[in-house]
C-alpha cells in the first residue's frame, strides 16, 4: 500500500488533480461540517415534521429558480473569456483563441456588453422566479405542505430569489479572472452566518419562521457579497465605467442565448429526475405523514451529502486533466488517472458507507433524537445510488472530453423518464424507502450506463490506433 501511494504521488497527472481538488475541498468540506450541525439543531428543534416543513420550503423555492436559470456561469466564462482575447485581462495570461470575437469592437467593450446584457438577463429571469414563486405559494401550500395556512412561508423564504438577483453572472466573473479563493471565504462565511443563527434559534426555542430566516440571510449574505466582489473585479479591469458601455457592443446575442440554453438542459432535466424528489414524495403522500416522510428524506439526504461532498471537487479538476490527456491520445494515462480517482473515492465511500451502516442504527438516534431512527433504512438505500455516483464520478466529464455532452443527457432522459412513471406509480403506496430506492436505482442506473460508454470509447480509440495508428470519426460504436 506505501509504495502504491508513493506511487501515485509522484504521477503527475494524478499530482495535478490533487492540488487543484484542494482548493475546492477545504471550503467544502466545512461547510458539509457545518450542514450537518444545522440539520442536527432544527431537528432537535422543530422535530422530523418541522425538518420536513423547511425542506419543502426550501426546495420548491430553489427549483423554481434553478428551473428558470440557465447556469450563467458558465455562459459568462465561456463569452467573456473570449471576449478578452488577444488582450492581457486576466491575470496577465493572454488568451488566443478569437472564437465568436467581432474584430471592430474593442476587447474591454465588449466584455463589458456581455457581463453587462447577462447580468440583466439573469436579473430578470430572478424576478420572474420569485413573481411565479409568489403565484404558486397558494397551489404548494395546498399540495405540497397540506397547510394553506402556511403559503406565506414560501415568498417570505423566496426574498433569497431577489437577493441572489446576479449570483450566477457575479460568479462567472470572478471565475474567469480565477478568485476562487473569494468564493470559497464567501462561501465560508455564508454557513457560518447560517448556522450562528441556527444554533440561537436552538437556543431561543424559535419557530420555523425563523429558521427560514436563518437560511435565507445566509444565502442574501453570499448573493450580494459576490455581487459586490465581481462588480470591483470589473472596475479593476474594464474601469468604473464599464456598465455604461451599450449592450448593443455585441453583435451575436443569438449564439450566446442558445448557448445558455443548451446549458440550462442538463440542469433541468437533474431538476426533474433527482432534484425534485422531496417535492415529489410531498405530493404523493398522505397528509397525516406528509411532513414527517420528507423530513426522513431529507435528513437521509443530509447525511449522504457527507459522504459525496468529499467527493465532489475531484469532478472538474478530473475534466481539465483527462481533456488533455485524450486531445494527445494518452489512452493508457487516462485509463490510469480514471482508475486512481475511483480507487481513491471507493477507499472514503466504502469506509464511510460501512461505518454508517454499521453504526448508523444506532448514531442516527443518539444525534437526531429518538424519531430519526426510520432515516437508518433511507440512508443505506441511497448509499447504492450515491456511493455508483462517487465511485465513477468522472461518468459526465468523460463523455464531455470525448466532445459527446448529448450521450448523458439521452441516457438521464430515458432513465428519467422510467423513474418519474415508477415514482407516479409507486410512491404512493410504499412512501419514503420506495422514492429513496427509486432515486438510488436512477442514479445507479444512469451513471453506470455512462461510465461504461466513456470506458468503451478508451478502449474502442486505443484499438483503433494500434491498428491503424488514426480512428475515423463516426467509428465510435454506440
Amino acid at each position: 500500500m506505501l509504495n502504491t501511494i508513493r506511487t501515485w504521488w509522484q504521477d503527475k497527472l494524478l499530482r495535478g488533480v490533487l492540488k487543484n481538488t484542494s482548493y475546492l475541498f477545504s471550503s467544502n468540506t466545512l461547510s458539509a461540517a457545518l450542514s450537518m450541525v444545522n440539520s442536527i439543531f432544527v431537528t432537535r428543534l422543530l422535530g422530523i415534521d418541522g425538518l420536513g416543513l423547511v425542506a419543502t420550503v426550501q426546495t420548491f423555492a430553489s427549483n423554481i429558480n434553478r428551473f428558470l436559470s440557465f447556469r450563467m456561469s458558465e455562459v459568462v466564462v465561456k463569452y467573456l473569456g473570449q471576449a478578452l482575447a488577444n488582450n492581457s485581462g486576466i491575470d496577465g495570461e493572454h488568451i488566443h483563441s478569437t472564437e465568436g470575437v467581432s474584430q471592430n469592437i474593442p476587447p474591454n467593450q465588449r466584455a463589458a456588453a456581455i457581463v453587462k446584457g447577462i447580468g440583466m438577463i439573469e436579473a430578470a429571469t430572478s424576478i420572474l422566479a420569485y413573481l411565479i414563486l409568489v403565484l404558486l405559494s397558494p397551489w404548494a401550500a395546498r399540495v405540497l405542505v397540506k397547510d394553506p395556512s402556511l403559503a406565506v412561508l414560501f415568498p417570505i423564504y423566496g426574498l433569497m430569489l431577489l437577493a441572489n438577483l446576479v449570483y450566477e453572472t457575479s460568479a462567472g466573473v470572478l471565475q474567469t479572472y480565477k478568485r476562487f479563493n473569494w468564493l470559497g471565504i464567501i462561501n465560508t462565511i455564508q454557513s457560518i452566518i447560517t448556522v450562528i443563527l441556527i444554533v440561537l434559534a436552538f437556543i431561543l426555542h424559535r419557530d420555523v419562521l425563523f429558521i427560514l430566516g436563518a437560511y435565507l440571510l445566509g444565502k442574501s449574505f453570499s448573493g450580494l457579497s459576490i455581487a459586490i466582489l465581481a462588480f470591483r473585479q470589473m472596475n479593476h479591469n474594464l474601469g468604473s465605467r464599464w456598465w455604461h458601455t451599450s449592450v448593443r457592443q455585441v453583435k451575436d446575442w443569438r449564439s450566446i442565448l442558445g448557448f445558455a440554453v443548451n446549458t440550462n438542459l442538463n440542469g433541468t432535466l437533474n431538476l426533474v429526475t433527482r432534484d425534485n424528489a422531496p417535492l415529489y414524495l410531498a405530493a404523493l403522500s398522505p397528509a397525516n405523514v406528509t411532513q414527517a416522510y420528507v423530513g426522513y428524506f431529507k435528513l437521509g439526504l443530509s447525511i449522504i451529502n457527507f459522504i459525496t461532498l468529499p467527493i465532489d471537487p475531484f469532478i472538474w479538476p478530473t475534466y481539465a486533466e483527462i481533456t488533455r490527456t485524450i486531445a494527445l491520445r494518452q489512452w493508457q494515462n487516462t485509463r490510469r488517472l480514471l482508475k486512481q480517482v475511483s480507487a481513491i473515492a471507493s477507499a472514503w465511500t466504502l469506509t464511510v458507507g460501512a461505518g454508517i451502516a454499521l453504526l448508523g442504527w444506532w448514531l442516527i438516534p443518539l444525534v437526531y433524537g429518538p424519531s430519526a431512527s426510520p432515516v437508518y433504512p433511507v440512508v443505506l438505500i441511497l448509499l447504492v445510488g450515491y456511493g455508483t455516483a462517487n465511485i465513477f464520478n468522472w461518468n459526465r466529464p468523460l463523455m464531455l472530453a470525448f466532445g459527446k455532452p448529448s450521450y448523458p443527457l439521452l441516457v438521464a432522459l430515458g432513465v428519467g423518464v422510467i423513474e418519474i412513471l415508477l415514482i407516479l406509480w409507486l410512491v404512493p403506496m410504499g412512501g419514503y424507502l420506495v422514492m429513496a430506492a427509486i432515486l438510488s436505482a436512477y442514479l445507479a442506473v444512469s451513471v453506470g450506463m455512462i461510465a461504461w460508454k466513456g470506458w468503451r470509447l478508451i478502449q474502442y480509440h486505443e484499438a483503433s490506433e494500434r491498428i491503424s495508428g488514426e480512428p475515423k470519426s463516426g467509428d465510435i460504436p454506440v
